[in-house]
């Protein structure tokens, strides 16, 4: 029998996600090739979701329903503006574009296009998950010990493709 290697603090690991809102079952954001980290030590996804992957393993397929309130805070409808579409630069003019802005605090936010008619566009600076339950859906590809170098960085190492060895699929 093999011992497959579970997840903790220190083991490298590869995922791939896609998050699905609980009442109409889409899917509202997917991840398709594998992201990988460093548990407990780079963080790609809320500490809220690694943490619920200790002690799972390579092949494990984690279902976790997230309370996306408890991350992100609740949805904040001064969030929310309407803006003259004059004022919009013509390629910003697309629901679904993001625009960074600063709020009141001098932070920056992404808003996002939720709504254009001829005379206003109308933004959300809320995340785009607020306000919604959903469920992560976490595929674990590799869990294995980080390379010296990974565990030096603590992440892993983006490597360059190989372009003269890769084929194209017609």
């Amino acid at each position: 029998m093999i011992n497959k290697m579970i997840i903790e603090d220190g083991k490298f690991v590869e995922l791939k996600y896609k998050i699905l809102d609980k009442k109409t079952n889409d899917v509202l954001s997917e991840v398709e090739f594998p992201l990988g980290y460093i548990q407990g030590i780079s963080e790609i996804l809320s500490p809220e979701v690694t943490a619920s992957l200790v002690g799972q393993a390579q092949g494990d397929i984690v279902e976790l329903p997230v309370d996306v309130d408890q991350i992100y805070g609740p949805r904040d409808e001064s969030l929310v503006t309407t803006m003259p579409i004059d004022g919009l630069d013509e390629d910003l003019r697309k629901v679904g574009t993001m625009i960074p802005m600063e709020n009141k605090k001098g932070e920056r936010i992404n808003f996002t296009v939720t709504r254009i008619n001829e005379n206003s566009v109308t933004v959300d600076g809320n995340n785009p998950l607020c306000g919604r339950e959903v469920i992560f859906i976490l595929e674990i590809i590799t869990v294995r010990e980080p390379t010296n170098e990974e565990a030096r960085l603590g992440g892993p190492i983006d490597e360059t493709p190989d372009i003269a060895n890769t084929q194209s699929i017609h």
